[in-house]
């Protein structure tokens, strides 16, 4: 069965599932390891656009990026349209395809300084940032969206269609309030208003656990692409499952204990390939502890990869349970 494509703008995405932008977790390595387990769109996650026109080297080292995760966005956030402008005429000359705007990030340091999710507040700004990034480049512009500030602003098809008018060539949205943070329940009904309502590819994320939910999201809602999150950290698989899952109706298996030890090594690889070791080791400590959660013995495998000084000793130490965590061991 051939792969549903999605053309967002010019560019086409083939497949329906996206890896979410999150930040500190899915850098260049992460990324690779999602687009190896068939993510059909990865972003470089939350970029500062003030950072970036004051040229952070920090902030530089974020956009490194490789061939074989195109189609490639780059989400940016910044509450003046003239920087966002600036910043995305810049990214004009990196091999990226999609320009994302956050308006989503609930975090104080971003919604605090009117961006993120403070947009949600000023739709007209929203919709200004929207069209000065689209005057700024030939890339399809996208925005990255959240229900509403609160339960009693709920006002996410107003910006929507604002940001629309203004260039958005796409609008993925997560469901839940800047209130809510990752509490509650995402309510995808929301996700169908959009998609109801708007003229651009819809992408719903929120609460996509399994295979199961992301077939029911689709169903339910209409949209275009579902986006993973929180569910892929330590679990590549889900995006593998999931899109075997739509395409076939086939329920892969789990991946056993010695898989999920084998990948974990191969993202150190990775890692430690595209950063310097001191700081792949630091970011691979919280992505091991996801990738063993509910193994046997995770809580003292995670005690010695938490005392590694370096990612050779993080491999090491998953080569070790390589051996021991065999096809033979389960899940406890």
């Amino acid at each position: 069965m051939d792969k549903v494509e999605t053309k967002i703008g010019p560019v086409g995405v083939a497949g329906q599932v996206a890896l979410a932008p999150m930040a500190g977790i899915t850098d260049l390595a992460f990324r690779l390891i999602a687009k190896s387990f068939g993510a059909a769109l990865v972003y470089i996650p939350l970029i500062s656009a003030k950072a970036l026109c004051l040229g952070s080297q920090r902030t530089l080292d974020l956009l490194a990026s490789d061939p074989v995760e195109r189609p490639l966005a780059v989400q940016i956030f910044g509450g003046d349209p003239e920087t966002i402008a600036r910043a995305v005429g810049m990214l004009n000359t990196y091999p990226v395809d999609i320009i994302d705007i956050n308006m989503g990030c609930p975090v104080p340091k971003v919604a605090g300084h009117a961006s993120g999710a403070s947009l949600l507040r000023t739709p007209k700004l929203a919709a200004d940032i929207v069209r000065a990034a689209a005057r700024a480049t030939g890339l399809p512009v996208t925005v990255k969206l959240r229900s509403g500030w609160d339960a009693n602003s709920i006002n996410a098809l107003e910006v929507a269609q604002a940001v629309t008018e203004a260039g958005a060539s796409a609008i993925a949205i997560h469901p839940r309030t800047k209130a809510q943070g990752f509490s509650g329940r995402a309510d995808w009904s929301l996700i169908r208003l959009l998609k109801e309502n708007l003229n651009v590819p819809v992408i719903g994320s929120g609460d996509v656990c399994s295979p199961e939910d992301a077939g029911r999201m689709l169903n339910e809602t209409g949209c275009d692409l579902v986006m993973v999150a929180r569910a892929a950290r330590g679990n590549p698989w889900i995006l593998s499952r999931t899109t075997q899952f739509l395409e076939t109706g086939a329920l892969p298996p789990e991946p056993t204990p010695h898989e999920r030890v084998r990948i974990l090594a191969q993202h150190c690889t990775l890692s430690a390939n595209h950063d310097e070791r001191g700081r792949a080791a630091l970011r691979m400590r919280k992505h091991a502890a996801w990738y063993i959660k509910g193994l046997k013995n995770a809580a003292a495998t995670r005690d010695k990869i938490n005392h590694a000084g370096t990612i050779d000793e993080i491999v090491e130490i998953c080569r070790g349970l390589e051996k021991e965590w065999h096809e033979s061991c389960s899940l406890v």
